[in-house]
């Protein structure tokens, strides 16, 4: 519930209070969201693994192949695959021939730095002999692969603090104010993409992004951060797969 919501209540509360004795009630209420594709006919889901991409301070496709596991484990019906998480650039390299280190430059690039890169690598997904083959390894498992960018991102501009204030009386004050700050941080943009590992298709993808900044004086682990940015994309991609139900408030009069 927003600020401005909660003043409005509290106004149109004491508004009818002025007219009697007024109760209000707030009670907790739960929306469902449907979910975006029927995985009923799958019993196993795999994370096969993603092109990770952007900053070296962490390996993406690892660390979301094992998160994204551990919450399906928890949160989703289907069984759960243990299998080594694929490196699809390594992939992908080996079926363009990159020469070895010291040998001219390949034409695409052999790692993915910036998102255009991407463009060099992403035709895996479409290769429907491939994902069929693994999901046959698998007993017709759903898979889940994609891509994941993390990066490093900087940014000059005016940001809104609240400055605190105490009163003569010692009473505190608060007041939001603006002012020039630099800041560092990171972006996170992943691709989810879900195909039928008993014909190889892609049945949905998704593609999101997040950033996470803070004042530049500040020095934040960039594997903090990337979970801190996942916290807020997990619920959408358990969406994908299942109903979830999303908890908010309502108030009563009475």
């Amino acid at each position: 519930m927003t600020g401005r919501t909660a003043a409005a209540i509290v106004s149109v509360a004491l508004a009818a209070g002025s007219a009697g004795c007024v109760k209000f009630y707030e009670i907790a209420v739960e929306t469902p969201i449907q979910a975006k594709i029927d995985v009923t006919g799958f019993q196993r889901v795999l994370v096969a693994g993603f092109l990770g991409g952007g900053s070296d301070t962490i390996d993406p496709n690892t660390e979301t192949a094992r998160l994204l596991r551990s919450q399906l484990r928890s949160k989703s019906e289907m069984r759960v695959i243990d299998a080594d998480v694929i490196p699809l650039v390594e992939e992908v390299n080996e079926r363009r021939g990159v020469p070895p280190p010291g040998a001219p430059a390949p034409e695409a690039p052999d790692r993915i730095r910036e998102e255009q890169d991407l463009k060099a690598f992403e035709h895996i997904f479409e290769d429907a002999e491939y994902w069929k083959k693994l999901g046959e390894e698998h007993q017709g498992a759903l898979i889940v692969t994609g891509s994941v960018m993390f990066t490093e991102v900087a940014r000059s501009g005016m940001v809104t603090r609240v400055k605190t204030t105490t009163t003569a009386s010692g009473i505190q004050t608060y007041q939001p104010v603006q002012e020039f700050a630099d800041q560092k941080g990171f972006a996170l943009t992943p691709k989810f993409v879900f195909i039928d590992g008993r014909t190889g298709q892609i049945l949905y993808s998704e593609t999101f992004h997040e950033e996470q900044l803070y004042a530049a004086d500040v020095n934040t682990p960039a594997l903090s951060s990337y979970f801190e940015l996942m916290d807020k994309l997990v619920p959408a991609f358990l969406n994908t797969l299942s109903t979830q139900k999303i908890r908010g408030s309502r108030i009563l009069l009475k």
